[in-house]
């Protein structure tokens, strides 16, 4: 590409330098346990590529002021540098927090770290070689903006034209991360917060005060249309529907219980909740993607450019490695194994396009349009369905992570080849600690997931639609029967409106992602997102440019804080019990 093309585009002096892949390392070795954590409570995760930035540029501006012989942290560095710490954090989409516990849940069969490590790296590693086979068509696609990738530049460009703002979003950022991270550990260590509640009906339908500022911080960070929509569900599913399920008798508590009752009631609640979100982002997902094409024609058809055949060795290693790893870890048949990586491709494609127009990655769509498939191709094979779906979802998440970095390398006139080694490395390190920091929090799945503490929205959708194409719909209650019925057409109509209108007018819709999830999540987790949403908007009304300034960075402090130091604790205990 010309460099004289666009004016964001330098020359490059340090890029992939050993200090640029040291920081990225060690901020995704920190970094990577967060997103574990807050997959497995809330199920979404948190794109660390800012908080790398920030990091590794006050840390190394700070060190080169401070020494005549400093060497400067070049912008060619940082995205090296954020590259590598996203890479790792975005390793969820791996099937940590859904397809791998779901998979335990439904036969009992946990993969030991090793097999999970390798597993998890694996489909990773295909979808980075899709995207590198993709980057040239996509690229140069004008009508594919990437939205995300772009937010990125502009953050790495304002923190190397205002240095001084950098270094004060950094103290905004610390401050806020020792915070949540003090009140994590004074209420496992010290004294347990208590969990209040007006009276002991609404405790029993968990309608109790989370103090979680994680919740506050991703409640800052989602807006206020979706944690108000939270908000609506929580009051419609566990306000509203779970007492008419208990005085109807759908539900039944046990004997005696007391307190918070959310392993018992989500059991219904969920497939309705699933049935919702699956229906609306796969409706949502069909017109995006109609109109891309119907976009893409009209302006004259993408001009696909050929890639080099070099990469190929890579490639192929990396479908030598999703098909033999589903042959040896779950005795799924080769043949069938390899029908996963054309799916996997096409399906990382679309989620690449969608993600290049809207900036939304449709990873739940994606996985969840694999389970379908592979119900039809193989019906009541829980492995092939889970772990064949794993590969197109895995895929396709690291996919859309590394073409937003490609995105961000071309404006800056980085080099292609030296991101794919960056995130290679990136989804290294993420699998080991991403592995490590699961097996820490979640030592025995069949008794600590889908219950209060431990929600993990996403392996119950995986679950859910899992044992529904497993076993059939003439396996669930009636009343269940009728409620996956209901949700799923209200889910395809919000999902055709959303898509459909104006964006002035579909930003007053409840978000359909949001309000399946509040189903899924305890009213108290969407009580404290609510809380957060609205704190934000408040603050943004009175003082609009501080909020623009510091709320994000603000709750990515908060975010961290709390899931580092609950992921420490767990450690803690584990070590205690040996």
């Amino acid at each position: 590409m010309d460099q004289t093309s666009t004016p964001h585009v330098r020359a490059v002096e340090r890029e992939f330098s050993p200090r640029a892949v040291l920081t990225g390392t060690v901020l995704g070795i920190l970094l990577t346990p967060s997103n574990v954590y807050a997959g497995l409570k809330i199920g979404w995760s948190f794109n660390m590529s800012i908080i790398a930035l920030l990091v590794g540029y006050g840390v190394w501006q700070g060190l080169a002021k401070r020494s005549a012989a400093g060497l400067p942290w070049t912008l060619h560095e940082s995205n090296i540098n954020q590259t590598v710490a996203s890479a790792a954090a975005s390793i969820i989409s791996g099937g940590l927090v859904a397809p791998i516990p779901a998979y335990t849940l439904l036969t009992g069969q946990q993969l030991d770290a090793l097999p999970m490590v390798a597993w998890v790296f694996s489909v990773s590693f295909l979808g980075i070689w899709i995207a590198w086979y993709l980057r040239p068509s996509l690229l140069n696609d004008k009508a594919l903006r990437f939205p995300e990738g772009m937010a990125t530049l502009e953050t790495l460009l304002h923190i190397y034209n205002h240095g001084h703002e950098a270094a004060t979003r950094l103290k905004v950022l610390l401050g806020a991360t020792l915070l949540s991270g003090l009140a994590k550990w004074v209420d496992s260590f010290v004294w347990a917060i208590p969990r209040w509640s007006p009276s002991a009906q609404l405790e029993r339908l968990t309608f109790t005060a989370d103090p979680s500022l994680l919740l506050v911080g991703f409640g800052g960070i989602i807006g206020i249309r979706v944690g108000l929509t939270l908000l609506l569900g929580a009051l419609l599913a566990w306000g509203g529907l779970a007492p008419w399920l208990l005085d109807h008798g759908l539900v039944q508590l046990p004997p005696g219980s007391s307190g918070p009752q959310f392993a018992v009631l989500v059991e219904w609640l969920l497939w309705p909740g699933v049935s919702l979100m699956v229906c609306s982002t796969l409706a949502s997902l069909a017109i995006r993607l109609w109109t891309l094409h119907a976009s893409t024609k009209a302006s004259g058809g993408t001009t696909w450019a050929i890639p080099k055949p070099g990469p190929a060795i890579g490639f192929l290693l990396a479908i030598v490695l999703v098909v033999s790893l589903q042959a040896i870890l779950f005795g799924i048949n080769p043949w069938m194994a390899l029908l996963t990586i054309p799916l996997a491709i096409c399906l990382a494609a679309v989620a690449a396009r969608v993600v290049g127009a809207t900036g939304i990655p449709p990873i739940g769509a994606i996985g969840q349009l694999s389970q379908l498939s592979f119900g039809i191709v193989a019906p009541g094979q829980v492995p092939i369905n889970l772990m064949s779906a794993n590969t197109a979802g895995g895929s396709a998440g690291q996919c859309t992570d590394l073409m937003n970095d490609f995105k961000v390398g071309r404006a800056i006139g980085a080099t292609p080849r030296k991101q794919l080694l960056a995130q290679t490395l990136g989804i290294f390190i993420g699998s080991i600690v991403g592995v490590l920091a699961y097996l820490a929090l979640i030592p025995d799945p069949q008794a600590m997931l889908l219950t209060e503490e431990w929600p993990a929205p996403a392996v119950a959708t995986w679950k859910a639609v899992a044992q529904t194409l497993t076993h059939g719909l003439d396996s669930l209650s009636a009343s269940i029967r009728w409620a996956i019925f209901i949700g799923g057409v209200a889910g395809l109509l919000l999902g055709i409106l959303d898509s459909l209108l104006p964006a002035h007018r579909a930003r007053y819709l409840p978000s359909t992602a949001a309000l399946g999830l509040a189903f899924i999540l305890p009213a108290s987790v969407s009580l404290m997102m609510a809380l957060g949403a609205v704190l934000t908007w408040l603050v943004s009304c009175r003082w609009p440019s501080l909020t623009e300034r510091f709320a994000i960075t603000a709750a990515a402090g908060l975010i961290a804080g709390e899931s580092i130091t609950g992921v420490g604790a767990s450690l803690w205990e584990m070590l205690g019990n040996l």
